[in-house]
């Protein structure tokens, strides 16, 4: 009876190596889970900077990517970039979000949107960059926004000796540049330069990623902001040739 008692294991001994087993699992699960949404994060990044024109930081939603790698389906991501690039404009600021991804690739596409929104923001440093980039940048030397009349004023020649004032708005959809007022010590300024100034400033607030509209432009003291939304969206097939294959993991894929 004694004998038979002292071969037994010990019941603590058997609970430990199964806390010890457990502790393993979850650490490999969770170790997997942090390696792969790390990937996930990086191919999906690579994804978005053809849009953006610029290196994206993207955030993965509260789902686990491994429960993603199996039915393809993505609550949300959200993409930041402090460089986007839309048209002829540089230094915008984008904060995004992309709603319902389905990662199940058909028709030529990589996976579908089910609908996305952004704020946008273009400081008027970026604004005076961009003209800045133009044939005819060099006249201009420097740009103001007032928020209360909702303008931007470009100095242009040297000391600002002349004055441009444009007012952007949202009309069907689309932004809008109109000019109220350009004036070189009380004459009109050269019809070409006014043209350059505004097309420039139009192109740069026409295009947009993921098919998305602006809904909303408000112009503050230093920029002008927009809000942008967007419906249902076919992500296209990613173009080799314009990326460095090497420097994606292979990995990178496990969602697709």
């Amino acid at each position: 009876m004694t004998v038979a008692a002292n071969n037994a294991p010990p019941r603590n001994r058997v609970l430990i190596i199964l806390l010890v087993v457990i502790a393993v699992l979850v650490a490999a699960l969770v170790g997997g889970e942090l390696y792969v949404r790390n990937q996930v994060k990086s191919c999906m990044a690579d994804q978005f900077q053809s849009e953006l024109g610029s290196q994206v930081d993207v955030g993965l939603s509260w789902k686990p990517v491994l429960l993603q790698a199996i039915d393809k389906k993505v609550p949300y991501i959200t993409i930041d970039s402090d460089d986007s690039s839309f048209g002829p404009a540089t230094g915008m600021q984008v904060h995004a979000k992309v709603n319902d991804i389905n990662l199940q690739p058909s028709d030529g596409n990589s996976g579908t949107i089910g609908s996305s929104s952004a704020d946008v923001t273009w400081s008027t440093a970026g604004i005076l960059a961009t003209l800045q980039e133009q044939t005819f940048g060099g006249l201009v030397t420097g740009v103001t926004a007032d928020s209360a009349a909702g303008t931007l004023a470009f100095d242009v020649g040297p000391a600002g000796l002349a004055k441009l004032t444009v007012k952007p708005t949202i009309s069907n959809g689309v932004v809008d540049v109109q000019t109220v007022g350009a004036e070189i010590l009380g004459f009109g300024l050269p019809t070409d330069l006014v043209d350059g100034i505004v097309q420039t400033l139009t192109d740069s607030l026409q295009t947009y990623p993921l098919d998305m509209k602006p809904t909303e432009l408000t112009v503050t003291d230093d920029a002008i902001e927009i809000s942008l939304e967007g419906g249902a969206y076919a992500m296209p097939v990613a173009n080799a040739s314009a990326q460095n294959a090497s420097a994606v993991p292979d990995s990178c894929g496990i969602l697709t």
